[in-house]
């Protein structure tokens, strides 16, 4: 049986160093994005993902691993902006990302290894292409929390969504690493 802590945090390493490489080349610019601005690139790499499930071609040469990376990564700054409000300016050390960026996957990953006990490792079963639609769903939700200001009467919140998309693409990238070593 695979041992999915130790695939979430290969998959994770390699999204947190394409991170930190961005930073290098950008430095921590995403602190300027508010969450909604956040929400819609997610929603761009999302449908991006999909397009290409459907059509099983690209025109610009990247298959749809980056983009579930970046997802990852996106949600991971999502949930930093909604923490710590966005900036006009750049308002934090390369250093203190990447603090931020750990402290924040370490909770989403908590999340995913307590839904995982409670779900039985659900995900295994499923196809790639139902992480691509639960996370399209999942934006679409939030888009409307976004609508509301964030208030909701029963439904979890932004932070919850993007933990959760966060965690279906990690689920996708294990799946992915999988099939390689096959």
């Amino acid at each position: 049986m695979a041992d999915t802590n130790k695939q979430f945090d290969q998959v994770v390493a390699r999204c947190r160093e394409m991170f930190v490489n961005k930073m290098k080349d950008y430095g921590p610019s995403w602190r300027i994005l508010r969450p909604q601005s956040v929400t819609d690139q997610i929603l761009i790499k999302a449908k991006r993902i999909r397009t290409l499930e459907i059509n099983g071609t690209t025109k610009v040469g990247e298959g749809i691993w980056p983009e579930f990376e970046a997802i990852v990564n996106y949600g991971i700054m999502g949930l930093i902006q909604l923490d710590r409000g966005f900036s006009d300016h750049i308002d934090i050390s390369t250093e203190e990302a990447l603090e931020l960026y750990d402290r924040y996957m370490a909770v989403t990953k908590e999340l995913m290894t307590n839904k995982n006990t409670d779900y039985g490792e659900a995900w295994r079963d499923m196809r790639v292409s139902s992480y691509t639609d639960i996370i399209l769903t999942k934006l679409q939700r939030v888009k409307e929390i976004e609508k509301h200001h964030g208030k909701t009467l029963v439904s979890e919140g932004v932070a919850s969504n993007y933990q959760d998309m966060i965690n279906y693409a990690v689920f996708a990238l294990i799946k992915h690493d999988e099939q390689q070593d096959k």
